[in-house]
């Protein structure tokens, strides 16, 4: 089935359902070197451009909308006025391109998003209560949310995101993944051969590996079984106790961009044409391909049981 991605940034979510048997025919993001990766990895068409100033028109119909959305505040959170208190935010956006093709007579079939774990409290849940109205009110869809962990889908790292499947049959039954046995640690996915680039001096360490200071104090540990979420700043070079650290040969190293690639669930013969700065921002960014794939592969058993799914 084909499938348009939006907020695709270096294509977790677009890789996870093309392994699991979709067609990707058009993705879209605002960061140039995302795109610049996301083109050295797929063949299908990415739009470099705001999602905002797109026309409604250019981006493709399809049977399946994705997209990993930023989660933003509402400004008319407490009236409760439908498709409008959305308005200004890129989940409206999300929100128009649905309309359009409903209007057009070409509604998707299955809409999935991703978002932060705290989208279910933001702004006290009023959020994720004003995203699911509009799924199901005013653009009618049948809609299921969890919080899937990327250490319970294949990959070391502890990573909680919010899944939104929705359908447009009402008849749809939908379960999200079962939790899988992890048989891997942060150990077995680390390089051997490391440049000298990504050990730290004897000059940053006592920093590195400090308890915080001032009003911020939590303890620092370093070579982790499981990873720590990859964040997007992780170039700075942040605190043991919130970044990942490993000890190597005796010395004590950050993680490189590939071992990155491979805790979001990338294999290695994925390309990485950018700057060390913007691969972590990349990967910090990226959606797990592992949870990706096992949503995708739900969402395909059961467009199969309403008999809508097509190859």
């Amino acid at each position: 089935m084909r499938v348009v991605s939006l907020f695709s940034g270096i294509g977790g979510l677009d890789k996870g359902f093309e392994e699991a048997g979709y067609s990707v025919i058009w993705a879209n993001d605002f960061d140039k070197y995302a795109v610049q990766t996301y083109k050295a990895n797929y063949e299908n068409e990415i739009v470099f451009g705001d999602i905002n100033e797109i026309p409604l028109r250019d981006i493709p119909d399809a049977e399946i909308l994705i997209g990993g959305f930023p989660c933003q505040p509402f400004s008319m959170m407490g009236e409760q006025r439908g498709f409008e208190d959305a308005r200004g935010t890129l989940f409206f956006r999300i929100a128009e391109i649905i309309k359009e093709k409903i209007d057009r007579g070409h509604k998707p079939a299955a809409v999935i998003l991703e978002n932060v774990k705290a989208l279910k409290t933001h702004d006290r849940g009023r959020t994720f209560a004003t995203i699911k109205r509009i799924l199901e009110e005013d653009l009618g869809y049948k809609v299921y949310s969890d919080i899937l962990n990327s250490a319970e889908h294949g990959v070391p790292q502890t990573r909680n995101r919010t899944y939104i499947v929705c359908f447009a049959n009402k008849n749809a039954e939908f379960t999200f993944p079962e939790k899988e046995n992890l048989d891997r640690t942060l150990q077995d996915i680390l390089e051997q051969d490391v440049d000298q680039k990504y050990f730290l001096s004897e000059k940053i360490l006592p920093t590195i590996l400090s308890n915080g200071t001032g009003g911020y104090k939590a303890k620092s540990e370093i070579d982790l079984k499981v990873a720590r979420p990859l964040c997007a700043t992780m170039a700075k070079m942040h605190r043991a106790c919130q970044d990942n650290y490993v000890t190597q040969k005796g010395r004590i190293r950050r993680l490189t961009p590939r071992e990155c690639a491979r805790l979001q669930g990338f294999s290695d013969d994925f390309m990485i044409p950018v700057s060390d700065c913007q691969a972590y921002k990349q990967f910090g960014n990226a959606v797990t391909v592992n949870v990706s794939r096992a949503v995708a592969v739900a969402v395909k058993e059961s467009l199969q049981n309403i008999g809508e799914w097509n190859d």
